[in-house]
């Protein structure tokens, strides 16, 4: 298969291959490729559907999030790439290559092979647009200003922030989760070939989450478990902390537009953590800065985990037992008007680098470039994330230890239906 946004007049990868077909044709690649294809009994997650899986999927242990740039002239050339990415999506999610094995892979094989042999691990990918789709720099370049969502805002400047533009924005996004690494960035790869000419990649952050057992909230970097109050999936009972349903809190219902409907807004924000400014404190203030126990999660002066926080209790002196600048009272959906939001987080580790902290005692040096890939879904960020966050960011306790260096707002569109691709609604004529 050739490249099909090749730029006019100059060759094409399958033209630049050409002259090394007899090379590799004689190699047997086509026999070793046959051969390795993988095995069709392992997990997989269902890629067709009313809603895009990697959202209310249990979380996988491994993500690999990208968010490209569009370089396509036209919308036509857009929806091309968006049917090739959902084409291939579909295979690898169902534990197949990219693109069909066809008798002939001496110019071009069904994929680059770097998952070949490998279980699909349950591998979802989840695809945002972000407003860079329908407005650049004041030009509606696909025309589809009028489409634009009110829901997907340019996100507020928050306090604190520290975003650089190279880890920030993106017209489209795609984050690729699964319990294998090479199997999630396999699956980015794959589609970043295929979007050659008409995307090309602004910032890329890879995860992971602990391996846990069935129904456990995984802890971050902090050693804390992280998403204990989010809303029930499976129609469970809600909670005093997770009052409204699972569809109310994440899924877009008939406010939105059409083809919006059965999808959600993903916030995205690359939180880096003093890991060694935390490290130096004491475990009673760390506990007293997220309001929850660290080993047990509990909150303060309760025994479990999914104890409510009950945030009205008092110590013999009358002081709050969880502090009024403790994380969770800040973020919990009694003191936000009843907002709530889904957490879908992995931690990450960028090795180290040169850094300054904010905190006293403000130590420079080559410090961990690690902490968290913040990911929430909601109906509306406007009443979700943003509600929520405009707080903490002024008061949290929190804040000493954190600094969001990037991130983005994306509208994730509702499920792909068979012989659809993803977002097709959004691009079909206004009825």
């Amino acid at each position: 298969m050739s490249c099909p946004f090749a730029p006019g007049g100059g060759p094409s990868r399958r033209g630049l291959l050409v002259g090394a077909a007899g090379l590799m044709a004689g190699a047997g690649l086509g026999k070793v490729a046959r051969a390795a294809a993988p095995a069709g009994a392992a997990v997989t997650e269902a890629f067709f559907g009313p809603h895009q899986g990697g959202i209310a999927t249990p979380p996988q242990t491994n993500s690999y999030f990208v968010a490209f740039d569009l370089v396509a002239k036209t919308v036509d050339e857009v929806t091309m790439m968006l049917r090739l990415w959902t084409d291939a999506a579909q295979r690898m999610t169902a534990g197949e290559t990219a693109r069909p094995l066809g008798d002939d892979v001496s110019i071009e094989g069904p994929d680059g092979g770097s998952a070949l042999g490998l279980a699909p691990s349950r591998l979802t990918i989840t695809f945002g647009f972000g407003a860079g789709l329908f407005v650049k720099n004041g030009v509606d370049r696909y025309g589809l200003a009028a489409r634009r969502p009110e829901a997907l805002v340019d996100l507020p400047k928050f306090n604190g922030d520290q975003l650089q533009p190279a880890r920030t924005g993106g017209d489209i996004s795609v984050q690729a989760c699964a319990d294998d690494p090479l199997v999630a960035f396999h699956a980015v790869r794959e589609l970043d070939r295929l979007s050659y000419g008409a995307a090309q990649i602004r910032w890329a952050q890879s995860g992971f989450l602990p391996q846990t057992g069935a129904g456990e909230t995984p802890r971050n970097l902090m050693g804390f478990k992280d998403g204990t109050v989010n809303p029930a999936l499976d129609g469970a009972p809600a909670t005093p902390d997770a009052p409204r349903g699972f569809d109310d809190v994440v899924w877009v219902g008939e406010d939105g537009p059409d083809w919006m409907r059965g999808g959600s807004y993903m916030v995205v924000r690359r939180i880096r953590i003093s890991l060694e400014h935390w490290d130096r404190t004491e475990i009673d203030f760390q506990e007293q800065v997220i309001g929850r126990r660290k080993y047990s999660g509990a909150p303060i002066g309760k025994s479990g985990e999914r104890d409510p926080l009950d945030l009205d209790r008092a110590d013999k002196d009358g002081n709050p037992l969880i502090a009024d600048n403790a994380h969770v009272r800040l973020g919990a959906a009694s003191g936000n008007d009843g907002a709530e939001i889904l957490r879908r987080s992995y931690s990450y580790n960028d090795g180290v680098s040169f850094t300054a902290e904010r905190w006293p005692p403000w130590r420079q040096g080559m410090l961990y470039d690690a902490g968290l890939m913040f990911v929430a879904y909601q109906r509306d960020p406007r009443s979700g994330f943003i509600k929520i966050y405009n707080n903490m960011s002024k008061l949290d306790a929190l804040n000493q230890f954190t600094t969001h260096t990037g991130g983005g707002l994306f509208a994730c569109p509702a499920g792909v239906r068979e012989g659809e691709f993803i977002g097709e609604r959004l691009f079909r004529p206004p009825a």
